[in-house]
């Protein structure tokens, strides 16, 4: 019953604006955005379509629920940003898709520039092995011999025609050669993730910088207008996600997170990370919220860290996470993060406190929230199938502060107002100090006379059958009793089992012992049959209250065995008030 309202409260928050199970999307949050492409106040969604992975990779735009327009790509997209490049009117952004080692700037949905990553610095080792080959002083062998040794032990990685010719059967290595020998050596690297930083403007409108991530551990922030490098910053290990806050002109934090599994915090007057965040195991997901960044890893736990790095909270998660995204209502000052998790679900928290529960028919891949049409509280779900789903908040929605996960209360992790060391505590320690040997041995005698006293107990209970399961090994039985009705005539039931292994029980009774001015029974004496091991029988009577001065007493059920008067099983049931005579 707690479930299906629970459901309702959440479906109440939500509107299901369009759900399209056979889209053929594929895709990742990375790639999904919302912008007003038309400058009419109307934003579209605009996504970079994985395709099959090696082909049909496309650049897709949606007006609403229909597809408005598609573009080719070239390469697997790694991420997509929408961003302002210049101060012309009108304000219509632009399009950065990041593939490969280029970025393609799409604007009014048309290829406007293409960007390509510097050339990385070549190994002089590997190019004199090239030239020679180039030049037909040694053979194919004799240079894959020499490309290993420079591998091992170069500080300099090799180029990509060097890897894949590592890589190669003995019988292909000269056709390689002769194929590719005449060509210059080229090392290229990729881009991992994409963001944008604004430039001197904190606006929304305000022109907005490129920030790359790239395999070779840097991180570029280009200039929107000429796309030239204004900022090179380094990393210990390659970036796969990266959050970006602030202005370029004046102050900016870059939350990286990195394919060591540490998080690293760039600012703008260093080269060098200011501060490292290492993490239990591998980030799968990093948002920022407010001043706090907030990290999935793939420990199945959310983490809550300050700028600087220092843990908040720690929440656990019923599912791996599959994506993340921040969830961000101006209007209402409200901001949260929405948790893809691989139970077909997506969770949304606040802080630590796990606020709503979307249910979803698939995997969700790929998150955004914002405005989307009209519609400032859309949500955009990709699946892992294919599939796309646009929800719209109620603007009758409220969120609960409060925790909806089971778990400690959140209460227990404020902080208790500890009051200063008084007189009265110094003299405590004190006294404690002086005399622990005594109060030790009284604390222990204590405690025996508990121990004792519970053990005494408990045998009375044995030997007088007062307990609800038999102590006799010969007839292991267990007795409950379930009363029903609001009287004055009640029915009894009890469920007897017998918890032995494989032996049937014989010749039991059962007898009832009440107070005859208050009840009166149909049966209060009745056999038992046979008892087979493991099941559960249900034996009825009916007890009718006698009495009309609204008071109930215990009755208790006595399990025996013929001619023996002291009873296996002894339960006390305690009846309830006779409601039908108190309506009379």
């Amino acid at each position: 019953m707690s479930s299906g309202t629970e459901m309702n409260a959440e479906s109440s928050k939500w509107l299901d604006a369009h759900y399209d199970p056979v889209a053929n999307l594929y895709t990742f949050s990375s790639c999904i955005d919302l912008a007003d492409l038309n400058g009419d106040g109307e934003n579209r969604l605009v996504i970079g379509d994985l395709g099959t992975g090696s082909s049909n990779m496309k650049l897709k735009v949606y007006r609403g629920t229909a597809l408005m327009n598609e573009s080719t790509l070239l390469d697997l997209p790694t991420g997509l940003v929408s961003f302002l490049m210049d101060l012309h009117e009108p304000r219509i952004p632009a399009i950065a898709v990041a593939s490969g080692p280029f970025i393609y700037v799409y604007k009014n949905l048309r290829p406007y520039f293409k960007f390509t990553l510097p050339s990385l610095e070549i190994n002089a080792l590997e190019q004199d092995v090239w030239q020679q080959a180039r030049e037909g002083q040694i053979d194919p062998l004799a240079l894959k011999e020499l490309l290993e040794g420079i591998r091992d032990t170069a500080d300099v990685p090799l180029s990509v025609r060097s890897l894949r010719y590592l890589g190669l059967e003995t019988q292909d290595m000269e056709e390689f050669v002769s194929l590719h020998k005449q060509q210059p050596i080229r090392r290229q690297t990729v881009i991992t993730c994409i963001g944008t930083l604004k430039k001197s403007s904190a606006d929304e409108d305000g022109v907005s910088c490129l920030v790359i991530g790239t395999e070779s551990n840097d991180v570029y922030i280009l200039d929107p207008e000429a796309f030239t490098i204004l900022s090179k910053l380094s990393l210990p290990s390659a970036p796969t996600m990266m959050d970006v806050t602030g202005q370029f002109d004046v102050e900016f934090r870059i939350t990286v997170a990195c394919r060591n599994g540490n998080i690293y915090i760039l600012r703008r007057e260093s080269s060098k990370p200011k501060y490292c965040i290492e993490l239990s195991s591998h980030p799968v997901g990093l948002v920022r919220v407010g001043k706090n960044v907030v990290v999935g890893c793939a420990e199945e736990r959310l983490y809550g860290f300050t700028q600087k790095g220092k843990k908040l909270w720690t929440a656990q998660l019923p599912a791996p996470i599959t994506t993340m995204a921040t969830m961000d209502l101006p209007t209402r000052g409200f901001q949260a993060v929405l948790v893809g998790l691989a139970n077909c679900e997506v969770h949304l928290y606040r802080d630590k406190n796990l606020v709503s529960t979307i249910k979803s028919p698939d995997v969700v891949t790929g998150l955004r929230f914002g405005r989307y049409g009209r519609e400032d509280g859309a949500l955009v779900m990709t699946t892992k199938g294919g599939g796309l789903a646009v929800k719209i908040l109620k603007r009758t929605a409220a969120f609960d502060e409060r925790d909806a996960a089971p778990g400690p209360p959140p209460a227990q992790s404020v902080r208790l107002n500890v009051p200063k060391k008084t007189k009265l505590y110094v003299d405590q320690t004190l006294r404690e100090r002086e005399h622990a040997t005594a109060m030790h041995r009284a604390f222990q005698m204590d405690l025996s006379r508990v121990r004792l006293a519970a053990a005494q107990a408990y045998v009375r209970a044995l030997e007088a059958s007062l307990t609800p399961m038999s102590a006799n090994p010969a007839a292991p039985l267990k007795l409950n009793a379930v009363v029903q009705g609001l009287g004055p005539a009640f029915k009894l039931t009890l469920n007897v089992q017998n918890t032995a292994a494989s032996r049937p029980i014989l010749n039991l009774t059962v007898s009832f012992l009440y107070d005859g001015g208050l009840y009166s029974m149909r049966t209060p004496y009745f056999r038992i049959p046979l008892l087979v091991p493991g099941l559960v029988y249900p034996f009825e009577t009916l007890v009718e209250c006698t009495s009309d001065k609204g008071i109930s007493d215990v009755i208790k059920v006595f399990v025996l065995h013929d001619g023996k008067t002291a009873p296996l099983l002894t339960a006390h049931i305690n009846m309830p008030v006779s409601e039908g005579l108190a309506l009379e």
